[in-house]
This record gives structure tokens, C-alpha cells and sequence, in this order.
């Protein structure tokens, strides 16, 4: 495979299509109007204010049927006054009985709904989404990048009720002009869209029509007319917490920090919010506390990178979409805000006992958002966290405190810059993280000063229908130069590889620059989608201190393109059809990924789906599955999968998962499957249940590396990993703003090894000459000591050993919430968190000699209530 003949070829056959012009349909307006009566919030409509305007209408289908006429009709009204922005929603049906209501928690829908849009800085790319379902479940997010991003952990405080009647049901909204952005100015022109979900038709309909298929979303808004002489709203809202906490754990009588087997503590915090002015926004949290957050899901790394996790705060989550500024491929950003308050990096040598914390305490952070009438928009977020200490008994003895970790300073900013309506935008984010006094514990292996910036431009031309990206970043950290050793010769980059023809270890230095850059061009709108790109990670990059970063030293080239029916035709209610394919190398031109994709999805007219794809990938090496050692090349292999997924609308609805992969060569095999089962047994209550079952063989895993006279061993085994979990979730809603929440998940991993040898020829050309397979008399087991021992060339006395890498993991995580939101922005939270595990390194234990071990499992136990009161000043 040769990336540049067939990333040519394919640009050429995809510009085939050309550069076609549709017409648009005529931009809508409402004219609204400043109410001369009071409004009392019902639900009902009947207020004499709302006689003061005319009904807007006229839905057009959106999906799965695009511009047809919606079988419900739908109508609303919108009036202000000098605080609030209100909006009557009329839906319309002829058979209400058959209108579903159900229940969940915020952000949560299963059932019909309306939606308003509001572009309130008339930017083309930025809106205000409230949602309100029949049930009186509210909804809001932050829309961005032209309706490419929705972020639900917006939670702004606006008012709501609902009614069903004989006609249909109707949601009455109040939203205070303080939670939305606008320019200062006297008359004002906005964006708005209504969409409205008919449930049991799976079918959404909207009042501006936008074809599916259209590129973007807010810049194809009808117009809000008629606001005039509103004023800058100073929003002032703080909310400060009190929160007490009662842990158990199992007592271990000779550990002084763990002999009562319980700890309590008791806490307090400041959340802030302050509207600076009507488009600039300042959030503050000072002592926070993240108690009530899910607990990550139970996995087993055997590569040599770190795992991701997603981020779960609030605080962090609310505004995520403006701090993110993605690198290429997967979840790398410069940006990573887990971070921020995550566990320490320092270990104390030669205790006896400790008392570890968790995690690093954030002592404070502040967020400031804004956007102005030019497009120009800005975030900037701080924070700080503490010195945190151990406190650990010495090996004679002797109590004392070791230090874990600095007092660290987190600063990300962005800004961007909409031109042109917003076909153009450009824009920089900028990190800086700053350690101090980091030494001793190995913190001295901790950068002191780590920066990282990009820019990025984003263009649309030809009616947005065509559009190109690019973006520049670089990095630099600086520290001792031990620190930079260590930096140079992490899991990211193993400068140290003894191949390794284009970078080496420098021991002498104190700072390291890297960059990366990526650009892509494609058709973002119609039927037919393409696009083409390329990006490149340099060796020396470095982002894990304030970002997310797995590998460097990577050049990559791909295509994508995709054929979608937005149309219902005899079999299908929508179907789309893709094909990927990439190139990777790295600096030093060896090809470390290579393959291609093709995969359809359909949904019938039964509402079932069906999805389908293989992955056909060629030979690769790998620069970094021997920890430091020379890369090791791999045959290709070919990955198929398929999911069936049933009537979504059905208070029973199931989805079906299954995967094969197989390797060239029969060096490796894995499946696996994963089963959701969502049940509703009422409109209140939802359950669902996602059991997962893995199975993996690779001949070629890593396990350890051995010095032998002046050589080093890398050795590799064949190891059979099983892997079975079960996430269980069920959602109670008493209200829609009182829920009870329970998730829970039993997770068991067994890998079991064999077949040990030692890397060879790791680049041989022929595979069964990049490793040596011991012999029965090169290794034997010592049971005693669970040692393999290795005699090479028929040595008598052992040359090196290793110890026994089989290993069994049983864990048992979960969390219980009752979560009460007994006025707009004010919580109650109580909470049950439970999370007990087993490990060992036995030989052969099967499937239920590991499950028995889950009903015995000892473990934390965390009580917790935390009370929230949010001040509107």
C-alpha cells in the first residue's frame, strides 16, 4: 500500500462529484413583543398576555422524512419582558391518549418532547437548547460549532410546566434573560428552531426547515424579531455545600491508619457563578467536591500506554466544548482537564504503613467565558491544587508525613474568532502547568514548567457545502534533567529503542520541544460526504502534563467518505455507507499502520437497526510493545463486526454486539460480545442491564525484559485473557426533579500464559524469525517461588527468571443516589458508594471459581450527604 498513490486517486475520484449548488429554503421570522400582563407559569396558555401575539407554525417533517408534512401540527408564542423570555409550545394530537410520557432524569429523554433553539449572539454557531418533555422533564445544552457539539452538562435555572389535554399538551417555558448571551444593543435579531419529537413515530419536525443533510445546523436558523431595550442581566448565583462523609473499610489491626476501620469527615465548598455582563460569564468553585460523581468502569491495560477516562465533574464539564482543541486521533487534546486534581505522582520508599489520599485536593478554580457582537469569543480557566501529604509509619516505627505531590497551577485559554458569519474561524488555545518544589518521593521526575499551544482555522466556502481545517501546536516542558530523561524515555516516545534511527537519548538536557499539526479538506454537506487529510505528531511532543497524549513520533494520511439515504423507502427508514482508509508511519518511515474500513448501517421500517463493517488492516510495526526494546512487526489482520438492535420506541428494547478479529500468521484471535437490555416497566422507572464478554489470544504479548550478559532479553508469551462485566443501571423517578439512581458493575479478568519466548529478529520479513520459543529445557516453573527460571544454551545454573504474569481480577463497583432538586439549582444528594476487589497471580482459575468470590468481597464502603443551596443575588 503506497499512501500518496491512493490518497490521490481517491481526492481525484471524490472531486468527481463536484462543487453543486442547492437552494436554500426562505428564512422564517417571528415577531414577538414585550408582555402587558403578568404570566402565572401553569402550563395552560390562558394568561391574557399570550393574546398579544399571533401563533407560529407551519412544521415541516425533518426526520426520517425530510420537508413533508408532519402527521401532528405544532404551534408556539414567545413574549419577554425586562427579565425573562417566555415560550408557549402547542402540540397538537389527534389521539393524546397515545402521547408517551415517560420519565427521567434531567437531560434524559424517552418519550415526546419540544425543543427551542436560541442563537441570542446571532453568531451563526453558537446556541441556547431547552427541551421540556410531556412529563415535565427539562433539558438544556450548550449548542457549538454550528450544531456540531451539544454539551447537556449546561444546567442553567429556567422554569417549566406541562399540560395534556383533549387537543394534545402544551409546555409553558419562563427563561431568565441572565442564563443566555446577546449583544449590548437596543433592538436585537436572534436565531431560533423548534423541534418537536412525536415518540411513538419516531419522528422529529421542525419550524425552520433544515434538510438533514444541510452542513451545520444554528447558521440555518429562522429569525426572532421584536426584542427591544432589554438590559445587561447581573447574574450573581453562589452556591456553597455542606457535605458529611462516613467511609468504611476492613480494619487491619496493625495498620494505625486503617485500625478503626471507618474515617469521617466533614466538608465545605463554594460553587459561583457571576455575569459580569450579559456575554461575558465568570465561574468559580473553591474547595470542590466530586462525591456524587459515577465511579470509572473496571479495565485491564496489557499495552503500553495509559488508558483513557472520561471526565465526569461538572464544573470541568460545563464549557468543555470551547477548552477542547483535539491533536488527531482519538481522545489526544491539549486539553485533558482529569488532570487537574487527579491522583499524586509521588510514592514514599521504606515505610511500613501509609495513608495514601486518592486524590489531589483542588483548592480553587475559576472559569471565564465570553463572546462578543464581533464574533470574538474567550475562555480562560485557573486552578490550583494542594500539597498533599502522606502520612506514613516508618519502618522503625516512627510516624511522619512525606510529601505526594506539589502545589500545582493549571492555566488553559482560548480564543477564537468568527468571520464572515462564522463560514470562517479562527482561533488559539494556550496551557500552561507550573510545579512547585517538586522533589524528593520522585517528584523530582515531575516537569517544573510544561506549555503547550496550537492554532486552528477552520473554513467553509461554496454555502458551507465544502470546507478545510487546519491547526499547528508545539510543546515545551522544562525540568531537571532527570525529569527530561525520564521524558524522553516514557511509554510515548522510547527514544531509547535501540533502532531507533532518527532520535536518541540526550541525558544532559533540561528542556524539550516538540509539535504536531494536522489539515483536512472534504464535502461536508449532501448525500455524498468526503474528506481527506493528513497529521503528523512529532517525537518530541509532550501534553500529559495539562493534555491527553498516548504516542508520538506518528505521521498519518486518510480518507474518509460516506454515501446516507435521509429517505424512507420500502425497506429502509434511513440508511448510510462508509469507507475509511489510512496510512501511518513514523519520522523514521517504518509503516506502523496501515488498512481500510467499509461499513453500512439501516434502520428497516420496523424501527430495528442492523450495522455492519470489516476492517482489513496490512503489516505494521509497533515502537513501543517492547517497553524501550527495537519495534517488533506484526502480520495484518482483518476485524468484522456486526450490532442488531431492536424497536427503540418498545418499553423492552435490546442491542446486540458481536466482533471477530483474526490475525495473519494465527498469531492472534479475539471476540467478543455485549449485550444492552433496556426495560421500562413504567414511565417512571428504567432499568437496563449491558452484560460484556471478551476473549483474547495474542502469541506476541509483552511481559518483561531481562539483561543476559551485554544483551537484553524482551520476553513474550502467549497469554488467553477472558474478560466478563456487567454494568446495571436503573433510574427512579419519583418527579422529574426527585430521582433515585443505582449503577453497579461486577467486572471479573483472567489471563493465564504459555508458550514463552524471546524476541529474535523482531523485524524479520519472515514471522516465525522475530522470536526464539524456549524449549522445555530452556524454562521450568518454580512453584515454591512462582518464578519461571530460564537456562539458555543448556546452562545448569539459571541465567534469568521472571515472575508468574498469569493473573485474576474480580471487582465489584458501585454507587447509589437519591438526587433531589427541591428548587431550580438547589440539590440534595445522598449517596452509597461501594467498591471491593480481588487480585492474584493463581494458575488456571476458571470462570466460576472467580464469580463465587464476588458475593465475598471486602472493600470501601462511603456514606455520604451532601446539601446544596443555590443564592440568586
Amino acid at each position: 500500500m503506497r499512501s500518496t498513490g491512493l490518497l490521490c486517486f481517491s481526492f481525484l475520484f471524490l472531486c468527481l462529484f463536484g462543487f453543486s449548488q442547492e437552494e436554500l429554503p426562505p428564512t422564517k421570522s417571528y415577531t414577538t413583543a414585550q408582555i402587558e400582563s403578568p404570566i402565572i407559569l401553569d402550563g395552560k396558555l390562558d394568561d391574557d398576555a399570550w393574546n398579544q401575539v399571533e401563533w407560529g407554525g407551519d412544521f415541516v417533517g425533518h426526520r426520517p422524512e425530510y420537508n413533508v408534512e408532519p402527521t401532528q401540527e405544532t404551534q408556539f408564542k414567545i413574549l419577554y419582558d425586562a427579565k425573562f423570555l417566555y415560550v408557549g409550545i402547542r402540540a397538537w394530537d389527534t389521539e393524546p391518549e397515545k402521547i408517551v410520557r415517560r420519565m427521567s432524569r434531567r437531560d434524559g429523554f424517552d418519550g415526546d418532547f419540544v425543543e427551542i433553539n436560541i442563537d441570542s449572539y446571532n453568531d451563526k454557531r453558537t446556541a441556547f437548547s431547552f427541551s421540556a418533555s410531556v412529563s415535565g422533564v427539562k433539558g438544556d445544552e450548550y449548542v457549538s460549532n454550528n450544531g456540531n457539539d451539544w454539551d447537556s452538562t449546561w444546567d442553567p435555572i429556567w422554569y417549566l410546566r406541562t399540560s395534556i389535554d383533549d387537543q394534545g399538551w402544551i409546555a409553558e417555558f419562563k427563561i431568565p434573560l441572565s442564563q443566555l448571551r446577546f449583544a449590548n444593543r437596543e433592538n436585537h435579531t436572534w436565531g431560533i428552531q423548534f423541534t418537536r419529537r412525536l415518540f411513538r413515530e419516531e419522528a422529529r419536525s421542525t419550524w425552520q426547515p433544515i434538510d438533514p443533510n444541510s452542513p451545520g445546523w444554528v447558521h440555518l436558523f429562522g429569525e426572532l424579531n421584536g426584542i427591544k431595550g432589554i438590559k445587561s442581566q447581573k447574574q450573581l448565583e453562589i452556591q456553597p455545600y455542606v457535605l458529611a462523609s462516613l467511609e468504611k473499610y476492613p480494619k487491619e489491626e496493625e495498620n494505625p491508619f486503617k485500625s478503626e476501620g471507618k474515617e469521617v469527615n466533614a466538608n465545605l465548598g463554594l460553587d459561583a457563578k457571576i455575569g459580569i455582563t450579559s456575554d461575558i460569564t465568570l465561574d468559580l468553585t473553591v474547595n470542590p467536591d466530586f462525591g456524587q460523581v459515577d465511579a470509572d468502569p473496571s479495565r485491564v491495560n496489557l499495552s503500553a500506554f495509559q488508558l483513557f477516562f472520561r471526565e465526569r465533574r461538572p464544573f470541568f464539564l460545563e464549557g468543555s466544548n470551547l477548552l477542547s482543541f483535539r491533536t488527531s486521533g482519538g481522545p489526544n487534546n491539549l486539553f485533558y482537564s482529569r488532570r487537574i486534581g487527579g491522583r499524586p505522582h509521588g510514592y514514599p520508599e521504606n515505610v511500613q504503613f501509609m495513608d495514601y489520599p486518592n486524590n489531589t485536593r483542588i483548592l480553587g478554580a475559576a472559569k471565564i467565558t465570553g463572546k462578543n457582537a464581533k464574533g470574538f469569543s474567550w475562555g480562560v480557566l485557573e486552578s490550583i491544587t494542594n500539597k498533599e501529604r502522606a502520612d506514613v509509619q516508618y519502618e522503625d516505627g516512627e510516624r511522619g508525613e512525606e510529601i505526594v505531590e506539589p502545589y500545582t497551577n493549571f492555566l488553559v485559554g482560548r480564543v477564537q474568532q468568527d468571520i464572515d458569519g462564522g463560514k470562517t474561524v479562527v482561533g488559539a488555545l494556550a496551557t500552561h502547568v507550573r510545579r512547585f518544589d517538586n522533589r524528593g518521593n520522585g517528584l523530582e521526575y515531575l516537569h517544573d514548567n510544561a506549555f503547550s499551544a496550537g492554532v486552528d482555522l477552520d473554513h467553509n466556502f461554496k454555502d458551507r457545502k465544502y470546507g478545510m481545517e487546519f491547526k499547528v501546536m508545539f510543546s515545551r516542558v522544562e525540568g531537571t534533567q532527570g525529569a527530561i530523561f525520564n521524558t524522553q524515555t516514557a511509554s510515548e516516545r522510547f527514544f531509547q529503542r535501540p533502532d531507533n534511527n532518527h532520535k536518541e537519548v540526550d541525558s544532559t538536557r533540561t528542556s524539550l520541544v516538540g509539535s504536531a499539526a494536522t489539515f483536512s479538506f472534504g464535502k461536508r454537506s449532501g448525500n455524498w460526504r468526503w474528506s481527506i487529510g493528513s497529521n503528523f505528531r512529532s517525537p518530541e511532543l509532550v501534553l500529559n502534563d495539562a493534555g491527553f497524549l498516548r504516542q508520538t513520533d506518528d505521521i498519518n494520511n486518510w480518507i474518509w467518505t460516506q454515501y446516507r439515504v435521509n429517505k424512507v423507502t420500502n425497506i429502509f427508514r434511513w440508511q448510510n455507507y462508509n469507507f475509511y482508509a489510512e496510512y501511518n508511519n513514523d519520522f523514521g518511515g517504518a509503516i506502523t499502520g496501515q488498512g481500510m474500513n467499509f461499513n453500512m448501517n439501516w434502520e428497516f421500517n420496523n424501527y430495528w437497526g442492523f450495522g455492519q463493517g470489516v476492517w482489513v488492516g496490512g503489516t505494521r510495526v509497533s515502537n513501543a510493545d517492547l517497553r524501550g526494546g527495537p519495534s517488533i512487526k506484526y502480520p495484518g489482520n482483518v476485524n468484522y463486526w456486526y450490532r442488531i438492535g431492536t424497536n427503540s420506541r418498545k418499553k423492552v428494547r435490546l442491542s446486540f454486539n458481536n466482533w471477530f478479529n483474526w490475525g495473519n500468521n494465527d498469531y492472534s484471535r479475539s471476540s467478543g460480545i455485549s449485550v444492552n437490555v433496556n426495560i421500562r416497566p413504567t414511565d417512571a422507572l428504567q432499568v437496563s442491564i449491558s452484560p460484556n464478554i471478551n476473549w483474547n489470544r495474542n502469541d506476541l504479548q509483552y511481559i518483561a525484559q531481562r539483561e543476559f550478559g551485554d544483551e537484553t532479553r524482551y520476553i513474550l508469551g502467549k497469554v488467553v485473557q477472558e474478560t466478563y462485566s456487567m454494568s446495571v443501571r436503573a433510574n427512579y423517578n419519583i418527579t422529574p426533579n426527585l430521582t433515585l439512581e443505582f449503577w453497579g458493575q461486577p467486572f471479573i479478568a483472567a489471563g493465564e500464559y504459555s508458550e514463552f519466548k524471546r524476541s529474535h529478529l523482531p523485524n524479520s520479513e519472515n514471522y516465525t524469525n522475530r522470536f526464539h520459543a524456549y524449549s522445555e529445557s530452556e524454562i521450568e516453573f518454580n512453584g515454591q517461588d512462582e518464578l519461571y527460571q530460564v537456562y539458555e544454551n543448556g546452562s545448569s545454573d539459571v541465567d534469568y527468571e521472571f515472575s508468574d504474569p498469569n493473573f485474576n481480577i474480580v471487582q465489584f463497583r458501585s454507587n447509589f443516589v437519591m438526587r433531589w432538586e427541591y428548587i431550580p439549582g438547589s440539590t440534595l444528594f445522598m449517596v452509597w458508594a461501594n467498591n471491593g476487589s480481588y487480585f492474584d497471580q493463581s494458575r488456571q482459575n476458571d470462570f466460576n471459581d472467580l464469580a463465587s468470590r464476588l458475593s465475598g468481597l471486602t472493600g470501601n464502603n462511603t456514606f455520604l450527604i451532601k446539601y446544596t443551596y443555590r443564592f440568586i443575588l
